[in-house]
């Protein structure tokens, strides 16, 4: 039966999940307070320079190719989908550099072996393969599924969920496996990509260098802000209508069911179903009326638990006809990790304060579509950051000018000359992307994975509330644009 579906949010959730809603022939609307859609998986273009305010790197492409292929299109006669290699490169304190291989394991185990030593190597290979055990066991009836305990118990067997370590965190499990240092921090370093502290993430999180491995990484023409553009007009295609500048205030309950939206104009939508693309909190503390009991459940399950960190965003565009000598080369994916990268997670998550000698990730495409000229280059540069927070004194509007400065200052002490070619700078603080996206204190992921369990403490598909349902990064199954995109076709099914 044709059913009337209100989104609050284009996002790249909402909008995977309005295409599939739409292919199978409802009537779809979506609301969105930005100009733009995407949310956090934008571009933004500053004097030809190019950057991606969001994801940087694509993973599991087979979802979206699944997505599009289904909406009636193919992925790649829409976007220019490459793959990047190397992958990433690693670079550590002393002076040891890795350099990983897209789309080879064994590769990435010869350059561990060659710079770390054989031992290292045997250890990453273990690595990998305890990872792919936890792949094969949980993406089906978990990740790709309903977050339904009882399912879960039911397709699993005791064995098999011993096997996913569910109770270790990760960290504990892969000191277990390893005692290099170098690959004990670029394990660690995965944890961050769910906003998370290896030291409480659960140890299934090394599935993901595992399938950034196995399926890829990659890199679209243009930037990965394309794919919500692309998505965006998809949606268009199939009849959905979205409305940009349009502020959900309210989600309209009547008797547990949800039946409807109220604009902040103060306008109501009826829906038979509404499905939100925002950050689960604001949802339930902020859009659902508190007097609405049956979100209670919900609430109390998510202020138990802790939002994941923030970032504090550099957008740099360098000239570099305006040095001579020998210029920086760096890979798309570039990390460098500081001497203790302990402190980075006593900063973000004991202290809560900015982190004094940060881990920085830089991507460095190779795309001359996302720079003015030759001999340009558009760097996004990334630093894990404590939420914005002034109630508790965590006020980034004070200081993000200041920390501005010191990441620039550290990325000249690391040589990459980035003073002497600068000709274009803007930064993002939590309390931008706070502003910018919704996302309280600018938390990148929702709840963070931290402690036994944490998976089943993300908030649910299908919520309590009846015909209302919940999709993005702060849901099941959890954030990153593959985890996004399952999070659609899992609420297209259970609403269809």
């Amino acid at each position: 039966m044709k059913k009337k579906i209100v989104i609050i949010g284009a996002g790249v959730g909402g909008l995977a999940t309005a295409i599939r809603l739409a292919k199978k022939g409802h009537s779809v609307s979506i609301y969105e307070s930005a100009n733009f859609v995407g949310g956090k998986c934008h571009v933004i273009e500053r004097n030809g320079f190019k950057f991606d305010t969001g994801p940087s790197l694509l993973t599991l492409p087979a979802v979206y190719r699944d997505l599009f292929m289904k909406s009636g299109k193919r992925l790649e006669h829409i976007l220019d989908l490459q793959p990047v290699d190397p992958a990433f490169t690693y670079n550590f304190s002393d002076g040891k550099k890795l350099v990983f291989s897209n789309l080879s394991i064994k590769k990435n185990c010869d350059e561990i072996e060659k710079v770390l030593g054989k031992s290292s190597g045997d250890q990453w290979h273990r690595l990998m393969q305890l990872a792919e055990r936890m792949w094969d066991i949980s993406r089906t009836p978990f990740i790709e599924s309903e977050l339904r305990i009882r399912n879960i118990i039911r397709e699993i067997t005791l064995r098999k969920f011993l096997a996913i370590r569910p109770f270790s965190s990760l960290r504990k499990y892969v000191r277990k496996i390893t005692k290099d240092q170098h690959l004990q921090y670029i394990v660690d370093r995965y944890a961050t990509y769910s906003g998370s502290d290896p030291r409480k993430a659960p140890a299934p999180l090394l599935t993901i260098p595992f399938i950034e491995s196995a399926f890829g990484a990659w890199h679209i023409k243009g930037g990965l802000g394309n794919l919500a553009n692309a998505l965006g007009q998809r949606a268009k295609e199939l009849g959905v209508e979205i409305h940009l500048e349009t502020k959900v205030k309210e989600i309209i309950v009547n008797g547990g069911v949800a039946v409807g939206v109220k604009l902040a104009s103060g306008e109501k939508i009826t829906a038979d179903v509404v499905v939100a693309n925002a950050d689960a909190k604001v949802v339930y503390n902020d859009l659902i009326p508190q007097h609405v009991k049956y979100a209670n459940k919900e609430r109390k399950k998510l202020a138990k638990h802790s939002a994941s960190f923030s970032g504090f965003s550099l957008f740099l565009g360098l000239d570099n006809s305006k040095i001579s000598g020998e210029i920086p080369k760096l890979s798309h994916h570039n990390i460098w990790f500081p001497e203790d990268y302990d402190q980075e997670f006593k900063s973000l998550f004991d202290s809560k304060t900015p982190v004094a000698d940060p881990t920085i990730y830089i991507c460095s495409p190779s795309d001359e579509t996302m720079v003015p000229k030759s001999g340009c280059e558009s760097w996004s540069v990334l630093i894990n950051a404590p939420l914005h927070d002034p109630k508790n004194g965590m006020d980034w509007s004070q200081i993000e000018n200041k920390y501005a400065e010191k990441i620039i200052e550290k990325l000249d002490r690391l040589g990459l000359k980035v003073s002497e070619r600068l000709v274009y700078l803007e930064f993002r603080s939590p309390k931008d992307l706070q502003e910018i996206v919704g996302a309280p204190g600018g938390s990148i992921y929702g709840t963070s994975s931290n402690g036994a369990g944490a998976a089943f403490f993300r908030a649910k598909n299908r919520s309590d509330v009846s015909n209302l349902y919940l999709v993005g990064g702060s849901t099941h199954p959890g954030g990153g644009l593959p985890l996004v995109g399952i999070s659609a076709e899992i609420v297209s099914n259970a609403i269809d």
